[in-house]
């Protein structure tokens, strides 16, 4: 390369990671907003955008692939059942509860060096959970692989707000597509070697391990490692990891392992309800750099944001969790085929949330977003009511389209609801607590579908003198009764796919309705001025030369 290229591509650096002068905060929006800061993107920043999409991918390939071969590992492994959901729920689980900790972690010791960590800890875990020869380093392993979340955080130290919603749709299509894949490709390997679920990361992290530390580049001021390690709550993060478990992990077996009833159910679920509200006490008096700011609940615009993002996670995942059970049991699907039948609402969530962070970046606006997603989202989950035993191909194929689009309106559009109404120091935490607040709904939502399945399903064989008796055993897992459906003689078929319908469709009215609620709040939202310059302490560093240039005495000619 050429000095001449060299120095037009740290110059654009330079450009892009510039503070401009403007707004200074996230104050409502005037009638004239400012003018958008400049930002013209260079070579290292697309490489290091690069690096954050390969890992992003990578976590989410990893995150859902390893569902639909539970069985094939659980019988190759000789472990029960309980293993066997630990297995899969063990990853989110971690992925959940330490986004808050790990973020200020970053801020602290900075972004590349946790994410390196992460990485080894990932690599860990994938070697222990693919040479794993019972369910205990295959829980280890995956536990461990869990605890890897920081490219959103990153993105807020790359890209100025007003251009963040094209880059972080771009990182959030990633997710989707790694989503959506992951059971698929899970399943592939599944019927040669469930291990290679497991190999195929190592690609992945031989690239970031190359990738990170050579592109992304950010700035970090100085400091000792004693004056770093006072800095970091630990206390609060040990309170507040502590109390997040004891509260997600009754959830996820209530109704499934123990009863809601079970003192195994409600006496962790209360141990971690009121943890957290120690956490929030101490939060608010102790810490002189908290784990999580007040100021992270400080506006009506905000607050509603982590509701969206709980709620959000709560809806997609119970359509990636039940919509292929519906496929499976009623019409006869392979898991691999219920996957590939899932595409039109799964895979419309990548290119729609790309386009819609390109139309945010154009005209500056992005409430017309939020409110057109949770109103096409709501359409959609309504359509998915008519759903029956006999649906038509185009039928199910055109209805849950319309979820997916407009679940994927709503990936970047949600972000910009948060960060627009945060202050800009506090930017970085509130994209770790979006996070936290969407996995923290996924982890429930498959809790709440449960609740609602058995409920239904029950009630609906109750009505059935056949499995009357069998009713409270047959409704306690809708997965296993996919299988109990298959064995089933043709007339007891029908009894049985109409009642899993049946019960199928209280669940999208329940979504419906959660959705309904997020469209009318979403009216009460603010507008923010999203033309705010890049406000960071750990912004992308350029070349050597552009630095000293930077730093060196501006002369009046």
């Amino acid at each position: 390369m050429s000095d001449q290229m060299r120095n037009n591509d740290e110059k654009a650096e330079m450009a892009s990671s510039s503070q401009q002068p403007g707004s200074g905060n996230s104050s409502v929006s005037s009638k004239h907003d400012d003018p958008p800061p400049t930002f013209q993107p260079g070579r290292r920043f697309y490489l290091a955008f690069l690096a954050l999409a390969v890992l992003t991918l990578m976590v989410a390939l990893d995150g859902t692939s390893l569902s639909v071969a539970l069985p094939v590992v659980a019988q190759a492994l000789r472990g029960s059942a309980l293993e066997a959901f630990w297995s899969g729920t063990s990853f989110l689980l971690a992925s959940t509860v330490f986004q808050p900790s790990f973020a200020q972690l970053s801020h602290v010791f900075g972004r590349v060096q946790m994410v390196m960590v992460a990485i080894a800890l990932f690599f860990a875990g994938v070697m222990m959970a693919a040479v794993a020869k019972d369910f205990t380093l295959l829980l280890a392993g995956r536990t461990v692989q869990g605890i890897i979340a920081l490219t959103e955080i990153m993105v807020t130290d790359l890209v100025p707000l007003r251009y963040r919603g094209q880059w972080a749709g771009i990182i959030g299509g990633c997710w989707a597509i790694g989503s959506v894949s992951g059971p698929v490709i899970g399943g592939a390997f599944a019927e040669v070697s469930w291990r290679w679920i497991f190999w195929l990361n190592l690609p992945f992290i031989g690239v970031s391990c190359v990738m990170v530390p050579l592109f992304i580049r950010l700035k970090l001021a100085p400091d000792s490692l004693i004056r770093k390690l006072k800095r970091v709550d630990w206390i609060g993060s040990v309170i507040f990891v502590g109390s997040a478990c004891s509260f997600l992990i009754p959830v996820t077996w209530g109704g499934v392992m123990y009863d809601w009833s079970s003192w195994k159910t409600l006496v962790p679920l209360i141990v971690g309800a009121v943890g957290m509200l120690a956490f929030a006490a101490y939060e608010r008096f102790v810490p002189a750099e908290p784990l999580l700011m007040s100021s992270l609940f400080a506006n009506r615009t905000i607050n509603l944001g982590w509701v969206f993002a709980t709620l959000h996670g709560v809806i997609l995942w119970m359509l990636l969790y039940y919509q292929p059970l519906y496929f499976e049991a009623v019409r006869g699907y392979k898991p691999i085929i219920a996957g590939v039948a899932l595409f039109p609402a799964t895979f419309t969530v990548a290119p729609l949330s790309i386009i819609t962070g390109l139309i945010i970046t154009k005209t500056g606006r992005y409430r017309w977003s939020i409110w057109s997603g949770w109103a096409v989202a709501t359409l959609g989950l309504g359509l998915l009511v008519i759903w029956d035993i006999n649906s038509s191909i185009p039928e199910w194929l055109f209805t849950e389209l319309v979820s997916g689009i407009g679940l994927g309106i709503l990936f970047p559009s949600l972000l910009y609801q948060i960060q627009a109404a945060a202050k800009p120091e506090d930017v970085s935490f509130a994209a770790a607590l979006f996070s936290f607040f969407r996995a923290f709904g996924q982890a429930i939502g498959v809790a709440i579908g449960g609740a609602i399945f058995q409920n239904e399903m029950q009630k609906n064989l109750l009505k059935t003198p056949r499995f009357a008796d069998q009713a409270a055993a047959l409704a306690k897992d809708a997965a296993a009764l996919v299988q109990i459906i298959h064995n089933a003689s043709a007339d007891d078929q029908v009894v049985l796919k109409t009642a899993y319908t049946d019960s199928l469709r209280t669940i999208y009215i329940v979504l419906c309705a959660l959705s309904g609620i997020c469209l009318i709040a979403s009216l009460f939202i603010q507008k923010y001025d999203i033309n705010i310059g890049l406000e960071t302490e750990q912004g992308l560093m350029a070349g050597k030369r552009a630095e000293r240039v930077a730093t060196e005495p501006k002369v009046a000619v």
